[in-house]
């Protein structure tokens, strides 16, 4: 028996983007309203019963989320580019550190009905 747990949070960032699809519009300063959900993926602990404890993974994610709320994504460092992509990775970076179980990290845009998911182990 395996269990998934799952949380999700909100955030609104603007940033720019070059591509080569949409120029103008897409390197002008932008934001969107995202929902990131993070999957922690197991069995639970014998002693506790519980995959990771909710206050852990509550904590990590408000970090994560503050990082990211109301921020001009560009200008964090390590973030690269900010795509979807970047993005779910980065949260996956900000929580594996307390969260040995991550499965997955899906960041959803609903404005455009997008969403990406990043699985940081191999062969996930």
């Amino acid at each position: 028996m395996i269990y998934e747990l799952s949380k999700e949070f909100h955030f609104d960032a603007a940033h720019t983007l070059n591509r080569s699809v949409e120029v103008e519009s897409s390197r002008r300063i932008h934001g969107h309203s995202y929902r990131a959900e993070v999957v922690v993926r197991g069995l639970p602990d014998p002693t506790t019963g519980m995959l990771i404890d909710l206050s852990l993974l509550d904590q990590s994610l408000e970090e994560a989320r503050e990082g990211l709320d109301h921020r001009y994504l560009d200008a964090i460092n390590d973030l690269g580019p900010a795509t979807m992509e970047n993005l779910a990775a980065w949260i996956w970076r900000k929580v594996e550190t307390v969260c040995p179980s991550l499965w997955r990290v899906t960041v959803r845009r609903d404005s455009d009905a997008g969403a990406c998911s990043f699985f940081g182990k191999e062969n996930a």
